[in-house]
């Protein structure tokens, strides 16, 4: 039902829920509680302490109304005891909360307590019946939607929706689940800690076995299908001519590669390695073998300037072996484009490289084998599902330089194999990182200089462009930054801008001229974040390192360690916040790409692991895989089981769970379940 029509929802309020994705009262049910304010724990009035936040239960025995105006702040007062000490609790503006307050109940109160030598004060305190305190939820809002309003409304959608189960009784009983009802009930107004924690676990468990099992159906599915299989070859020849030794990890990579490509049902691989640990070459390989059976590459970027980068290295590694390179990049024209397309069309290229969009609009391509996708993590479940649909079901190889917790990979990566490369290229050394406030910018800008007039190159990276015109925050802007540095500290060096909004051909005018050494220092945005490769940058300051997720700030720095001398990433921040600390603490004390993850995991949740265009990879309401390891186990567990004796969920006791994927899965349907 539309959230007009029920009680206590007008048209604006409705606009309000717009606002938070909420239409309908079935949605609104799923609007978790974000906190909760425990009126269960509670204390006695004498053991109150000024400055502390708590609850402690109280009769009301005296209300006082203001007499007048003060100002425009009318003030409301009421007099509390619990039969042996006294408290003031204190409202403002606030005179139809105030009337709900009966002399002579009985309430138990939440605020900040206030105290000096005459008496203790509590103000603003949410406050509950004293025979039905529990838990009161506290929600996501936008403004001009309150909490209470969302209580109120959320009462009259959980007496009216009717959810179906979804799990068989025999799935509640093993894991000691409650029915649906009773969780989102419990789960909303929870009247203990345990019932909370028993709804939540219900709700993660679902969630959890909803994505497990939609990934397996989309890995099982491509099984059926027959990929282009390929001939064993010879792979001599290409890594006789490779300027480097491949590390073990490379070469097992490209193993697991070769194998997958054999079979009948098409690869569906994720390799997934640090910054640097060389995954651009297993591409390169897998491309290549895939060429000697006759078949050509498709190499999907996320930007424009990294298609340009790869393009560069599989003709490096490509051509001399005889292989065409093409390349579609927002940067040619249109004439040039069509050529290249049409040179694919004809089966002149064996190596087509662009960014997902150009990539996506090919129509005509010879013989395709291979779909290689860069930064795998920027792809979500349907987006691989549509991609086994291209050519005659090429085998898809994936790669991402995002270390992943495990527990994570196994719901963003649970339809793909994965080959994990965890060696660094030797004559690598680890990038010493520090952590610095403002009082040290003249000593990094001179330290930064003294590397350039070494003949090396440097990065400078700012969390934003540009300032508002109303902004009085001190965050850099990238192009305001460009024009002071230039101007004084860094005058007469050639120096780069780079940022998001460039043209395309602007950006890589910038980039060539830096990777030929023609520039001296780039200062940009976290559009080089991903896949540039300068091996004589060795310094990086980012600014505002506060302003940047942890993994963010590890893949920043990957951009210099990338030639045989030692380089430096610098941290710059005037944060003092615990989270801020900790994750100082953990870039300089480790270049661990996998611990990293962990750490940031931990601190920040996998919602915001990959920042906001990341947004539906993760589609998860209620599951932390920072603290739900044990429940991911057991659906781990309880999803091999189910898919092994129902592999189409076709039973009846898997009905509910068959609509839950599908609802998940979208586009692909239940159809595409089959």
């Amino acid at each position: 039902m539309l959230l007009t029509e029920l009680k206590g929802v007008g048209q604006k309020r409705a606009e309000l829920y717009k606002k938070l994705g909420i239409e309908t009262a079935e949605q609104l049910t799923e609007l978790y509680p974000r906190d909760y304010i425990d009126f269960t724990n509670v204390k006695p009035i004498f053991e109150l302490e000024s400055g502390e936040v708590c609850a402690f239960r109280a009769r009301v025995m005296k209300k006082t109304y203001p007499s007048g105006y003060s100002g425009r702040v009318q003030v409301y007062k009421a007099e509390l005891s619990d039969g042996n000490d006294d408290i003031t609790a204190v409202f403002f503006n606030t005179k139809f909360t105030f009337d709900n307050l009966k002399i002579g109940a009985e309430y138990v109160f939440y605020g900040k307590i206030t105290a000096d030598f005459i008496r203790m004060q509590v103000s603003s305190p949410q406050f509950a019946d004293a025979q039905n305190a529990g838990l009161m939820p506290k929600y996501h809002l936008t403004a001009g939607l309150t909490n209470n309003a969302v209580i109120a409304n959320m009462k009259a959608a959980l007496s009216v929706v009717r959810r179906e189960e979804t799990l068989s009784d025999k799935i509640r009983e093993k894991y000691a689940l409650p029915g649906i009802s009773d969780a989102l009930r419990m789960i909303h107004f929870p009247k203990t800690r345990a019932e909370y924690e028993s709804a939540r676990k219900r709700l993660v468990f679902e969630e959890l076995l909803t994505l497990r099992l939609g990934l397996s159906m989309i890995k099982n599915r491509a099984k059926r299908l027959t990929g282009a299989v390929m001939a064993d070859a010879d792979m001599s020849r290409f890594y006789g001519s490779l300027p480097f030794v491949p590390t073990s990890a490379q070469l097992a990579a490209v193993n697991d590669c070769i194998e997958d490509m054999k079979k009948s049902c098409p690869m569906n691989r994720l390799v997934q390695g640090d910054v640097g640990s060389g995954k651009t070459m297993v591409a390169a390989a897998a491309a290549y073998f895939a060429r000697c059976s006759g078949y050509t590459t498709l190499v999907m970027a996320p930007t424009d300037v990294l298609a340009r980068q790869h393009y560069e290295t599989f003709r490096a590694f490509l051509e001399p072996l005889g292989a065409s390179v093409g390349l579609l990049s927002g940067s040619l024209s249109a004439a040039e484009k069509k050529s290249v397309r049409e040179a694919a069309k004809q089966g002149e290229i064996d190596v087509l490289i662009g960014t997902h969009a150009l990539i996506q609009r090919t129509v005509g391509i010879q013989r395709l084998g291979l779909i290689v996708v860069d930064e795998q993590h920027r792809f979500g479940v349907n987006q691989r599902s549509e991609l086994a649909k291209k050519g005659a079901d090429p085998h898809v190889l994936a790669m991402s330089a995002t270390p992943i917790p495990r527990t994570l990979a196994l719901i963003m990566y649970g339809d793909l194999d994965v080959s994990v490369l965890n060696e660094m290229p030797k004559g690598r050394l680890p990038v010493k990182t520090y952590a610095v406030d403002s009082t040290f910018r003249q000593r990094v800008y001179n330290f930064i200089k003294k590397h350039i007039a070494a003949g090396k190159q440097a990065f400078i990276v700012c969390p934003r462009v540009e300032q508002g015109e109303n902004d009085a925050s001190d965050k850099k802007s990238a192009i305001e930054y460009y024009n002071k540095l230039t101007a004084e500290d860094f005058a007469g060096i050639p120096t780069g801008l780079l940022y998001g909004k460039m043209k395309q051909a602007d950006k890589d005018a910038v980039m060539n001229d830096f990777r030929e050494n023609k520039l001296k220092l780039l200062i940009s945005t976290t559009v080089i974040e991903v896949g540039i490769d300068v091996p004589n940058a060795v310094v990086m300051l980012i600014e505002n390192a506060e302003q940047f997720g942890l993994s963010q700030l590890h893949q920043l720095r990957g951009r210099v360690g990338r030639g045989k001398e030692q380089s430096f990433c610098i941290l710059m921040s005037d944060s003092k916040t615990d989270y801020s600390v900790a994750r100082a603490k953990a870039m300089t004390e480790t270049t661990d790409g996998y611990k990293i993850a962990d750490i940031d995991l931990k601190l920040r949740g996998p919602g915001n692991l990959f920042g906001s265009q990341q947004s539906g990879i993760l589609p998860l309401k209620t599951a932390d895989l920072a603290d739900d390891a044990d429940i991911l186990g057991q659906v781990q567990a309880l999803s091999d089981e189910i898919t092994k004796a129902d592999p189409a969920l076709s039973a009846p006791e898997n009905a509910g769970i068959r609509k839950n994927v599908s609802k998940l899965l979208g586009a692909v349907g239940e159809n595409g379940l089959n």
